[in-house]
């Protein structure tokens, strides 16, 4: 998806509500259903509001189809049709997964070198906690070919499109906060930096001596990391390893 990253804002969201408006009026002509044209050209807003690389530009792309439209009066729908769309995003961005990250995909080369840092033995099992469309899953292949790579995510629609874009991994529907993490050599997320306190709890009383948990773009304050990369130049990767080292505070004299 490096393609999606050179579109300025707002040019993804004026893309989508283009392509949005240009499938409304080719199904109308073909004679559907004012309301099953309006859901689908609804589904290609809400598809393409993955180029958002924000919660609220998702939010924003995804909505501006069917606002677009309720003002313009073209389509004569009752006043209920116009929470389908609603629902549609929600189905896509769970309420639920807000506080943690709405599908902030794992850049292509974001984790390189995270294989020669923090090796793992063949096999190891590698769990990568809300996995959305599997960017990170893809990013952990490349560095770890040999590992056992599971994916988890809450969103059954992005459950669904992980799956099919990585065959090679095992994607489940969970929360990833109810999950078992104990299984796994490795917990790798992208979440907020919010989320990361709860992580690292969940991680200590989880995880096995000398597993790891892979951290993108943001650092766990308060505890030591043993690995630190810049594998996108953008985004540090952050591995820490149990048992976590805390941040030893010097004592004041």
């Amino acid at each position: 998806m490096r393609w999606r990253l050179s579109l300025p804002w707002p040019l993804p969201a004026l893309l989508v509500w283009a392509v949005a408006w240009a499938a409304f009026v080719l199904l109308a002509r073909l004679g559907l259903p004012a309301l099953m044209a309006v859901l689908l050209a609804c589904g290609v807003g809400v598809a393409g509001s993955v180029l958002g690389r924000t919660g609220w530009r998702r939010v924003f792309i995804g909505a501006g189809f069917p606002l677009s439209l309720a003002l313009s009066g073209v389509a004569p729908l009752q006043a209920w049709h116009w929470l389908l769309p609603l629902a549609l995003l929600l189905l896509i961005y769970p309420l639920n997964a807000w506080r943690d990250a709405p599908l902030f995909p794992t850049p292509r080369n974001g984790l390189r070198g995270l294989g020669a840092a923090v090796p793992l033995p063949e096999g190891a099992p590698v769990l990568e906690a809300g996995c959305g469309l599997g960017d990170g899953l893809k990013a952990l292949r490349q560095v770890y070919p040999a590992a056992r790579l599971h994916g988890l995510e809450w969103s059954w629609p992005l459950r669904l499109l992980c799956a099919w874009r990585c065959p090679w991994a095992r994607v489940r529907r969970g929360d990833i906060w109810r999950a078992d993490w104990r299984p796994y050599q490795m917990v790798y997320l992208f979440q907020r930096p919010e989320s990361l306190p709860r992580a690292m709890t969940k991680a200590t009383a989880e995880l096995q001596p000398g597993a790891w948990l892979v951290s993108l773009e943001f650092p766990a304050v308060g505890w030591v990391p043993d690995a630190v990369l810049q594998g996108d130049r953008e985004r540090p990767v952050w591995a820490y390893q149990v048992p976590f080292k805390p941040v030893r505070v010097p004592k004041s004299r």
